[in-house]
């Protein structure tokens, strides 16, 4: 099963999706960890939940980075509507079950950001 901790110390992935008042476009980073032996099956978990995901209200893209050099990290971001879209796909009882197929090794470190807009440089909602 994997072990979710926060990325942030001060405020958990649980925490960020009771704030209601985001109603913007929310990206979803999530760093993990994993054994190497284990590499094989957190790609198939992550493969078969963001395949789930693709189905659920409000989600818009995903993407999965493996780091270089033989590491054992892994980031994915995923972009969904809004964080209730995010928080209800996270909350389905479908996704909550598949957190049992991921090896014992995986951590996963989920956060939730919101695009700013900087003038000249980059565009937010």
């Amino acid at each position: 099963m994997i072990n979710l901790k926060p990325l942030d110390p001060n405020i958990t992935i649980l925490q960020q999706m009771k704030d209601d008042n985001c109603n913007e476009p929310a990206v979803l980073f999530n760093l993990f960890s994993v054994a190497e032996e284990d590499i094989p099956a957190v790609l198939k978990a992550w493969t078969a939940d963001a395949l789930f995901l693709k189905t659920q209200p409000g989600y818009i893209s995903t993407q999965l980075h493996q780091a270089t050099a033989g590491s054992n990290l892994f980031f994915n971001y995923a972009v969904w509507e809004s964080v209730a879209h995010f928080k209800a796909a996270f909350n389905h009882p479908d996704f909550k079950k598949s957190m049992k197929d991921y090896p014992d090794s995986a951590v996963s470190q989920p956060h939730l950001f919101k695009r700013l807009s900087i003038p000249n440089i980059c565009v937010g909602p």
